[in-house]
């Protein structure tokens, strides 16, 4: 089906796909030529393709595979590409070389399935001769993988982002630090990762539902610097930006655990936590804890180049601060109307030390208007937040839990393995999220940057189940936020069908389709 109706099976969708006779023989005398610019994509090509075929795919001035950037295709952007496969020659072409690098996983798809896999019998493959013209509807594009709840070794992650890249999402968020662990080593707060990156055990029941139980199990994880730098260049290489982030000022009991003098309470000893929900500790209003947001926020930077950096912001209880005379003193001192006003001067503090640098803060939004208006903000409890914070003039990354919280069951079937409680988010919600919906105003849907995938992990230990919960639901966000309305739901299913074989031959363990 893909070699003669390419149109009917890649993911996402192209804007234009135009068919033309003939094929295209890719086998071992197929050559690449690399023109200026472009060798990095031309490097990809071969880091993918070669391995996979058993091709060499060698350099040649006349090689038939042609990678070349044209800064006149201005209608293509930073991440558009064109393809032209004639029967003697492939073209891939670009304004920047972000959209080659778009371009070649899109020959990927092109090509059969057992390209991909690595056992091909015969070392030669047909690509049907085409004409596709392409370019992204939203320029943020991603999925959000929670290392903090169950750590992943980087080996996965480098897996997670060839994936990502596969399906032409461009962000990996990773979510380093919650109550329950710390993953990120930082050098002027070695108890970090000595003591916030272990915990005792892991709840295994969901908070409120009864007596609390727990497994008794150790867990603890982190990263070394040089695991998190290959990972940023690794990402970078495929088109794909790794933007961290670093909780605050909740969601910081293992941080407390290390360093208690942060909190509230210094006198208080705790331990990284066990269960999960929203924890009641946070951060104090202090100096203290401010100047230790930026010295850990300083050697953040200094590994992650992505120009956004995310503070957390969320479900921060106010008690402990109601509660303290610091707190107050600090709301009193700083002339606000109450305590609780606290969470939003101190959102604006760190928010301006990252403006400061050159970077722009992200936060989870709880109503779309309560960060500061320098903030990039994620709507997720309702999609009626995103419409607030566009008008308010925040650029918007829309992530509503209904339609992309991907550790929701996919379905209510009695088979589907325990996971976050709550309704299914099955694969048709999923597809259905449209960042800036059509009744939205220009001015309106101009705020908004796109949508992401969120995979909380306080139930997924493996990668098995990590893969098995993204996709394909991860497909179908991939398709929308891409390919805009061009993806219908009966086109995209019929398109998932066929794309189903790339993800067998990748050895993704994925929600078989036919359930769905």
């Amino acid at each position: 089906m893909s070699a003669s109706h390419p149109e009917r099976s890649l993911v996402p969708r192209p804007r234009k796909v135009s068919l033309r006779p003939g094929r295209f023989l890719l086998d071992r005398h197929t050559t690449v030529r690399s023109q200026p610019g472009t060798r990095p994509a031309a490097d990809l090509l071969r880091t993918l393709l070669t391995p996979a075929t058993g091709l060499p795919l060698a350099p040649a001035a006349d090689g038939q595979l042609v990678l070349a950037l044209d800064s006149r295709l201005s209608g293509l952007g930073e991440e558009g590409y064109g393809i032209t496969i004639g029967p003697r020659t492939v073209v891939l072409r670009a304004r920047q070389l972000t959209g080659l690098l778009r371009a070649v996983q899109t020959i990927r798809q092109l090509l059969p399935a057992r390209a991909l896999s690595g056992r091909s019998p015969d070392g030669s493959f047909e690509l049907p001769c085409v004409e596709i013209s392409d370019v992204p509807r939203h320029p943020w594009r991603g999925a959000m993988l929670d290392v903090a709840r169950h750590f992943q070794p980087v080996s996965y992650l480098l897996r997670y982002v060839d994936l990502l890249a596969f399906h032409k999402l461009n962000t990996l968020h990773l979510h380093l630090t919650d109550d329950q662990g710390w993953r990120m080593p930082v050098d002027a707060y070695p108890r970090l990762s000595s003591v916030g990156a272990h915990r005792s055990q892991s709840m295994t029941t969901p908070p409120g539902q009864g007596a609390a139980r727990f497994d008794g199990v150790p867990h603890s994880g982190t990263y070394t610097k040089q695991e998190l730098r290959t990972l940023v260049s690794y990402a970078a290489a495929r088109g794909v930006r790794v933007v961290p982030e670093i909780e605050m000022p909740g969601h910081v009991r293992a941080a407390l655990a290390a360093y208690p003098e942060l909190g509230n309470h210094p006198e208080r000893r705790l331990d990284v936590w066990t269960r999960w929900g929203v924890c009641d500790t946070v951060l104090g209003v202090h100096d203290q804890a401010l100047d230790f947001c930026r010295t850990v926020l300083e050697e953040v930077l200094d590994l992650f180049p992505s120009p956004y950096i995310h503070l957390g912001g969320e479900e921060c209880p106010t008690t402990e601060w109601e509660n303290s005379p610091a707190a107050k003193a600090r709301a009193a001192a700083e002339g606000l109307p109450d305590v609780p006003s606290l969470h939003g001067w101190f959102m604006g503090r760190i928010g301006a030390f990252l403006v400061q640098r050159g970077r722009t803060p992200i936060g989870w939004a709880e109503t779309g208007t309560e960060l500061p208006l320098d903030f990039t903000v994620m709507t997720w409890r309702d999609p009626a937040h995103a419409l607030a914070a566009a008008r308010r003039g925040h650029q918007v990354v829309t992530t509503h839990h209904r339609a992309t919280y991907l550790d929701y069951a996919q379905s209510a079937d009695a088979g589907e393995p325990p996971g976050q409680p709550g309704a299914p988010v099955g694969l048709r919600a999923v597809h259905g999220n449209e960042p800036a919906p059509d009744h939205w105003q220009p001015h309106e849907s101009s705020q908004v940057l796109g949508t992401q995938a969120q995979l909380w992990t306080e139930y997924v230990k493996t990668p098995d189940r990590i893969e098995y919960l993204t996709y394909p639901r991860l497909c179908a966000l991939a398709d929308r936020a891409w390919s805009g309305s061009r993806s219908d739901w009966p086109g995209f299913l019929e398109r998932l069908r066929q794309h189903t074989g790339r993800l067998d031959a990748l050895g993704v363990r994925y929600r078989p389709l036919a359930t769905h």
